[in-house]
This record gives structure tokens, C-alpha cells and sequence, in this order.
């Protein structure tokens, strides 16, 4: 087998950008599995470059340097931006390769751009893309493990890759980690929710914090797993066999009902710093939030204690929600959202739209079923900037209305001013300031309000909103050309638009042949930070 020139393209964003914020925490967007994969290419003997692109690199000189074999991993905001660089390098004679949560979300379409796309990908995945390494045109081949890797690449192995990321963020700066794949809870709308829950070895962990012990003064880990600390006596046995107490700074996802108070003392000990849990809802999703059958206002008393009690041991804490859920309607959920907020001065609330990305979750299908699934283009599939399915309680306006008040009394002065002084440290304190009052209120809140005059004054977005036409509205396509810059001119034809059925077609039709026999899984649902 030649050695080959490969370039591995761990796209961060979605497009060019110098923003504050950007600059501060892009790098620490930083995915595994891009590094895993450039660990394998290595071991296999080829030449690797790898790239994480955080919007400031040169895409000429880092990006779209002359390769043999190119890999990007993508979440969907960033799909167009990974099909121009497919398109680009495909012209060139390169192969291109297209895994991470856009290649399991929307396989049918991208196997369109890219030669191979990935579903579940271990070592044996990649050493097939490496010794064939041939073209597929006009439609790329879809190649799958049978279920996720049961082991990963550690830090140790991974640190080439790791340092050069670190490297390009300032201030805090966080070394990815896994512990886990899969979630042992089946939210409906969640992209693990079918994957079996399955941790990974503790011995390695342990290698891997003593390992970044002896690298870094004091180093931060961003703990990659969907729901840290499910088998948490083994967690925790493994960091305090490896880490005297307080030595590292840990960064976790986890649920409420993980996070008793015995839990949060033993957490707090061991340098916790940072705790994201998934509140979702205040009318479903009890057993996340340890609140059984209690819903509305009596759910969001009890959470809200929790979540201060929390903050007595934890100084920085997102609480993460799902707006526009079919168990929502009226104002009530958002009512309740904002005196959450004021009953919950230390916690930074995180709010994303109700999406159906693709095949990644089981209530897609019925929503395609239903035909509430809007062709968004990818690039604002973030669940933050578009929600694409249409409410089913709400008609768009009064959705919008009570969305842009929610996230106006959320990021407002007297709430950003309350959680600078409940924080403690000094980088949750200014983090919390420069993230509200930037990407959220200057960002996201200005981009809703934009988008709600456009309801009342752009017939095209009103027809487009309601399903009345598949056509993108002017307003969109003119954002993704501007965002994507000198990257615009490369976006194949028909990159811009995509079936939001697909998922549905596919099963119905058996559409999705794999190459050379290799089994399929859907739909996608590994942990998507990998």
C-alpha cells in the first residue's frame, strides 16, 4: 500500500470567523474522533496533517493544501462548508472522506459530495478507506461498523493532535476525554437515545490523567461523554487512584438524577468545575431530572432547588432546555423557564430548538410522517439559529414572541450582573458575561428578532415557515453566502438544498446500500462531540 498525503479536517465551525467568543472557545470544540482517526492513518504509515479549523486558519495554506486522501468531520452547521472543501479537493483529484454527526444524520445526502461517508467508524473502517482509497462518483459509498469502537485512542496517543488545538485558544483551554458511549436514557428527540450505553476502559483513563499530569501545569478536561458518571463508584475510583485531589479541572455533561448531593461533594473534591445537566423540559423528562410525574411549576421548584444546591459545590453551571417540544404550548413554558432563571441566579441556561437532524433520532421518522420537517439549510441546523420542525402547538409568530422575551430577560443585564456574582472564579464569572451579552444576545437573540419581522413582512419566509414551498428564502441563502466567504464559489451544485425526508424515503425504499457488504446502522446515534 503507497503512502499516502492525508489531510484530517476537524471542523469546528460552520464558517470564517475572528469573533471574541470564537476566538476564546472554538478550539475547545475539538472533536475525538478526528484525532483517533489521525492516530490510524499514522500507524498505518501514511503521512497526516491534521486541521483543527476554529474559522481564523488560512484555507488556502491549512485546509485546502494538494492531499491524496482527505477526512472531515462535521456536525450539520458546518456541512456546507465541509461540502465546498469536499469539492474543492474532489477538482484537485483527491479522495474525500465525510464522517462525524452530519455523515450518521444525512447519509443519502451526503454520499451526493463526498467519496465515502461514515456511520459507526472503528479501526477497521479505516484501514478499509485506506487501502481502497478510490473514488465514488456520482454517489459515495456508505460504510458502517457494526456497532461503536469499543476502544478509542487515549490522550496519550492523541496528544500530537490534542497540543497543536490547545495551542490556538488563549485562556481556557480543555483536553477532550471519553469515558463512555451511548446513553442509558431514550429521549426521543436525542441523537443517543438508540445507542446502548457502553463505557470504555477505566485502565486507559487512569494512563491518560496521569499522562496529562506530567504535560500540563494544571490541566482542564472536557469530559466528552453523553451523560457523565452512569457508573460513577468506578469513575471517580479511577480519578482519585490517578489524581491527588483538586490537581485537575473537570468539565462534565450529566443529569439531575446523577447529581445528589453525596455525588456533588465527592465531585467537588476531585476539581470539578464545570457541570452541564439536561433539565429539556418542564413537562416531560422526569427521570432525567430525578422530579417524576411532577410537572410545570412544581417541577421547576424542585429543579430549581437542586440546581442551587448544586451551585454550593460546582462554580459553573449550564442548565440545558429544549424549546418547542409537542409537550409544550401557551406561555407557560417559557413563563416558567424565565422564573427558573430568577429563582436560579448561578446558572447559565443553554436553549435549543427542537431539531430533527436527519435519521439521528427515533421521532424523526414520525415527523417526516407528518410532514413537519422543514429543508433548512444546513447551515443553520444548530438548534439554535432555525428550528425545523414546525410546533405543533404554537403557530411561528407566537413561538417567536415567546422565545425572543425568554432569551431577552435571560441575557439581560440584571440576570448576567446576578450570575457574575453568584460564580465563583474568575473565568466562569467573565465567561458568563462575554458568552451572554456576544453569541447570545448579539448573536442568537438579534438573529430571532430578524427573523420575526421577516414573518410579518416576507411572504417567501411565512410560505417557507408554514410548508407552503420547499424554496429557500432569499434572507438564508444570502447569510450562507456570506458566512462561507471565498468558500461560496466551491459549493457544489445542489449542496445549498437537501430532502428533509430522505430518513423516510430511505427506509421505505431500502435506499441506503452500504460498500462491500458492510452492515448498516440507523439511525445515527453515537456520542456527537466524538
Amino acid at each position: 500500500m503507497r503512502r499516502l498525503r492525508i489531510t484530517i479536517v476537524d471542523l469546528t465551525t460552520e464558517r470564517p470567523t475572528r469573533a471574541l467568543y470564537a476566538r476564546l472557545m472554538n478550539a475547545n470544540l475539538a472533536s475525538i474522533m478526528p484525532q483517533a482517526v489521525a492516530v490510524w492513518c499514522q500507524e498505518a504509515g501514511h503521512h497526516v496533517r491534521f486541521v483543527c479549523y476554529t474559522g481564523s486558519e488560512s484555507l488556502e495554506q491549512e485546509v485546502l493544501a494538494d492531499s491524496d486522501l482527505v477526512f472531515v468531520g462535521a456536525f450539520t452547521q458546518a456541512a456546507h462548508i465541509a461540502y465546498a472543501i469536499s469539492n474543492v479537493h474532489r477538482m484537485r483529484g483527491a479522495v474525500t472522506v465525510l464522517g462525524g454527526p452530519h455523515a450518521r444524520c444525512y447519509p443519502q445526502d451526503a454520499t451526493k459530495h463526498f467519496d465515502y461517508v461514515l456511520g459507526f467508524t472503528d479501526r477497521a473502517i479505516i484501514d478499509q478507506v485506506l487501502q481502497e482509497c478510490a473514488p465514488h462518483r456520482p454517489v459515495g459509498a456508505h460504510l458502517s461498523a457494526a456497532q461503536q469502537p469499543l476502544t478509542l485512542p487515549g490522550v496519550q496517543e492523541r496528544w500530537p493532535f490534542i497540543e497543536p488545538t490547545l495551542a490556538k485558544t488563549p485562556l481556557m483551554k480543555l483536553v477532550p476525554m471519553i469515558g463512555s458511549l451511548g446513553c442509558p436514557y431514550t429521549c426521543s428527540f436525542c441523537i443517543d437515545s438508540t445507542v446502548e450505553y457502553q463505557p470504555m476502559g477505566f485502565d486507559q483513563m487512569r494512563d491518560d490523567l496521569r499522562f496529562l499530569l506530567g504535560k500540563v501545569k494544571r490541566p482542564r478536561v472536557g469530559w466528552h461523554d453523553p451523560n457523565f458518571g452512569v457508573r460513577f463508584e468506578d469513575y471517580m475510583g479511577a480519578i482519585e487512584d490517578a489524581v491527588p485531589p483538586n490537581r485537575i479541572d473537570f468539565i462534565a455533561e450529566s443529569s439531575l438524577s446523577l447529581l445528589s448531593e453525596p455525588h456533588l461533594v465527592r465531585l467537588a473534591r476531585n476539581g470539578f468545575k464545570g457541570i452541564l445537566p439536561g433539565i429539556e423540559s418542564w413537562f416531560a423528562l422526569g427521570n432525567k431530572s430525578r422530579t417524576g410525574r411532577d410537572t410545570g411549576a412544581e417541577k421547576m421548584r424542585r429543579v430549581s432547588e437542586h440546581v442551587n444546591m448544586i451551585s454550593r459545590y460546582i462554580p459553573y453551571i449550564q442548565t440545558n432546555f429544549v424549546l418547542g417540544l409537542d409537550t409544550d404550548e401557551g406561555p407557560e413554558p417559557f413563563e416558567l423557564t424565565k422564573q427558573f432563571l430568577d429563582l436560579t441566579p448561578g446558572a447559565f441556561p443553554a436553549f435549543s430548538l427542537l431539531s430533527a437532524f436527519g435519521q439521528a433520532a427515533p421521532i424523526n421518522l414520525e415527523l417526516q410522517r407528518q410532514g413537519r420537517v422543514l429543508p433548512f439549510p444546513f447551515h443553520f441546523l444548530d438548534a439554535s439559529q432555525a428550528m425545523n420542525v414546525q410546533p405543533k402547538n404554537y403557530a411561528w409568530t407566537d413561538f417567536y414572541d415567546g422565545l425572543i422575551d425568554l432569551e431577552r430577560h435571560a441575557f439581560s443585564w440584571p440576570l448576567v450582573w446576578r450570575r457574575f456574582k453568584t460564580n465563583r472564579g474568575p473565568i466562569p464569572k467573565w465567561l458568563n458575561v462575554v458568552r451572554a451579552r456576544s453569541s447570545e444576545m448579539h448573536g442568537r437573540v438579534r438573529h430571532h428578532a430578524v427573523v420575526r419581522g421577516l414573518l410579518d413582512s416576507d411572504l417567501t419566509v411565512r410560505r417557507f415557515f408554514n410548508g407552503d414551498t420547499n424554496r429557500v428564502p432569499d434572507f438564508y441563502i444570502n447569510r450562507v453566502r456570506s458566512d462561507l466567504g471565498p468558500l461560496w464559489s466551491s459549493l457544489p451544485a445542489g449542496g445549498l438544498e437537501h430532502d428533509p425526508a430522505a430518513y423516510l424515503k430511505a427506509e421505505r425504499q431500502h435506499l441506503m446500500p452500504l460498500h462491500k457488504g458492510v452492515t448498516a446502522t440507523a439511525p445515527e446515534a453515537a456520542v456527537a462531540p466524538v
